[in-house]
C-alpha cells in the first residue's frame, strides 16, 4: 500500500485501539475513526490501516479505498504548514494553477510533497467553498483570497 513503511510503536497501537474502542468498533463509525487517527497521526499509512482492520474486523482493502478515495485522507505525513490550493472552477479560471505553479517553484517541491525540512507540503483541492475569494489558498487553518502569484513569497515569509 504505502512505500514507507514504518514501525507502531506499543504506544501508537495502544492509541489506536483506544480510538476504535471509543466508537464501539463499529463499522459505520469507520470514517470517524480514520478522522481521529489522521489527526493523532498527521497522516494514515498503511501499518495503521492494518491496526483498524483488526481492531474493527473490516478488511484492509476496505479502509485502503476510503483513505484513497477521500482527498481529506492522506497516506503521506504532511509538513507543519499544509498548503491547499483550491482548482474548483472559479479558482482555476482566476489563476489558481499559476498560483500552485508558483508554490512548487518556492518550495522547490510537487503536489503530494513535503519540503525535507518537514515545514510545509502542498496539496490542491477540488473546491474550498469560497469562489468569491478565487483563487484561493488555504495554509493550516488560515485562508488567503484573491491570491496571485506574486503573493507567494510574502506568504510563505510569515511562517520561516
Amino acid at each position: 500500500m504505502s512505500s514507507i513503511k514504518i514501525k507502531l510503536k506499543k504506544q501508537d497501537i495502544d492509541k489506536i485501539k483506544e480510538i476504535t474502542a471509543s466508537f464501539n468498533n463499529e463499522e459505520h463509525e469507520l470514517i470517524n475513526v480514520l478522522h481521529k487517527c489522521q489527526q493523532h497521526f498527521g497522516y494514515l499509512p498503511a501499518e495503521v490501516q492494518e491496526v483498524i482492520s483488526d481492531e474493527m474486523d473490516i478488511p484492509t482493502a476496505k479502509i485502503y479505498g476510503i483513505v484513497t478515495f477521500y482527498s481529506f485522507f492522506t497516506m503521506t505525513p504532511k509538513g507543519k504548514n499544509p498548503i491547499s490550493i483550491c482548482m474548483g472552477t472559479a479558482c482555476y479560471v482566476r489563476g489558481g494553477e499559476k498560483v500552485l505553479d508558483e508554490f512548487k517553484k518556492e518550495l522547490g517541491i510537487e503536489a503530494g510533497q513535503t519540503t525535507k525540512d518537514g515545514k510545509f507540503s502542498i496539496s490542491s483541492l477540488r473546491c474550498v467553498g469560497a469562489c468569491g475569494l478565487a483563487p484561493v489558498v488555504l495554509i493550516g487553518e488560515k485562508t488567503y483570497g484573491r491570491v496571485a502569484p506574486d503573493d507567494v513569497k510574502e506568504i510563505l515569509a510569515e511562517y520561516k
